[in-house]
């Protein structure tokens, strides 16, 4: 057994396995699991969902087309994939404080960049800074902060904490709506930015204090040799092009739901509630890590949202039926999130987490920045959304296949 000297923020090291089982250490981590789900309840809300509630009124403002605002959107995505390899490296080292502490120092210069554009250039510069900032406070960071310090126990914090971030568009989309008719655009970001400084960036600062555990752990290999493996390389591809098809799902269902015939508002509530559906497969992952080995669970849940996907290609209706398909759509999508999040210490352990997560969190963040205009260009090739959805149901599966080829032995 080696043990890896990672002291965080002062203290010396621990192993993971103390940590959980220290009672003294028991708070902290109950203030650590209370903090990270509310910063990122609130992270996402701010720098994510309030986005496409505000799109509209920023084109009607600036006279900037709605493709080229979301094409600076788009662009932080990319950038947060990208930034988030170095990042990962940082959290295996040092922890997720210092990390997250300046994700939100960032966030919010960002935000403010963003208010005080006066040109499209201006605009799409804060985006990419926006970017940056959300490598720091995202799921990647949370998850390797919560996988490293619950150990044995992480299932259980990640499940909790993806069940309350889950509701960031519930309570910001509204919020961010209310907002902007009463200050406009420029004056929303701004309170969000305030609102954003005075919780997140204390709460990192001062809720993320515990000792950095040291892993106790029999080395094998090291970082750059799992990242070369087989088994790696093909988890990369079977999760991006996973990602691609849920999230490609998730921006083109309204267009699915009107062409078949459902109003606007009606295809909305679908859409909502495929997020209450996604809160209740997340309910459900704990016991599904018990019950199968993840070789096994990884192609259930891929290969169950595949089908979904097709079915919603396929039936025409009616509109309860087709409502029905987004809640299951949303439990899938649910679930997947925790798949991926635990995909890393499954296979190869919490040692490297960071690291290796981010080199696989990169290019899903990039299918999924590239997946909106993926879905509406498809639609326009294919003569409208069910074929979309058809082959993005067969890009399910074969991402479900991979996926068995993914598991080193």
């Amino acid at each position: 057994m080696r043990r890896h000297p990672c002291p965080a923020n002062g203290s010396g090291p621990v192993s993971a396995d103390t940590a959980t089982a220290r009672p003294d250490l028991g708070a902290g981590l109950r203030r650590v699991l209370v903090v990270l789900c509310t910063t990122e309840i609130i992270s996402w809300g701010v720098l994510y969902y309030a986005f496409p509630v505000l799109l509209p009124t920023m084109s009607a403002r600036t006279g900037w087309s709605l493709a080229a605002i979301t094409a600076g959107f788009s662009a932080s995505q990319v950038v947060a994939g990208l930034v988030g390899i170095p990042v990962g490296g940082l959290l295996d080292r040092h922890g997720p404080r210092a990390v997250m502490t300046t994700g939100s120092v960032i966030a919010v210069l960002a935000l403010v960049a963003l208010a005080s554009a006066k040109s499209l250039v201006w605009f799409t510069a804060a985006w990419l800074l926006a970017g940056v900032a959300m490598a720091g406070v995202f799921y990647a960071p949370a998850f390797a902060a919560l996988t490293r310090w619950y150990g044995s126990r992480r299932v259980t914090a990640l499940t909790a904490l993806t069940l309350v971030a889950g509701l960031a568009s519930t309570v910001f989309a509204p919020l961010a709506a209310v907002l902007n008719d009463r200050l406009d655009w420029r004056g929303t970001y701004l309170v969000l930015a305030a609102f954003l400084a005075v919780t997140t960036i204390p709460l990192h600062l001062w809720g993320l204090r515990l000792p950095w555990p040291a892993i106790e752990h029999e080395t094998v290999h090291t970082p750059s040799a799992v990242a070369r493996s087989r088994p790696f390389l093909v988890l990369v591809v079977a999760m991006s092009l996973a990602a691609f098809s849920v999230y490609a799902v998730v921006i083109n269902l309204v267009p699915l739901l009107t062409e078949r015939g459902m109003t606007t508002s009606g295809a909305a509530v679908a859409l909502g509630l495929g997020g209450v559906g996604q809160v209740l497969g997340r309910l459900g992952y704990a016991r599904l890590v018990a019950r199968t080995s993840v070789r096994a669970r990884t192609l259930a849940v891929l290969l169950v949202s595949a089908a979904v996907t097709i079915l919603l290609g396929l039936v025409p209706g009616p509109a309860l039926l087709l409502i029905t398909g987004s809640v299951l759509a949303g439990v899938t999508r649910g679930i997947f999130t925790l798949v991926q999040a635990t995909a890393i210490t499954d296979r190869w352990g919490a040692v490297h987490y960071g690291q290796l997560n981010g080199l696989l969190t990169a290019p899903v963040m990039l299918t999924a920045a590239v997946a909106p205009w993926a879905g509406s260009a498809l639609a326009a090739a294919l003569g409208g959304f069910p074929a979309v959805f058809v082959v993005l149901g067969l890009i399910g599966v074969l991402a479900a296949a991979l996926s068995t080829a993914s598991v080193p032995r």
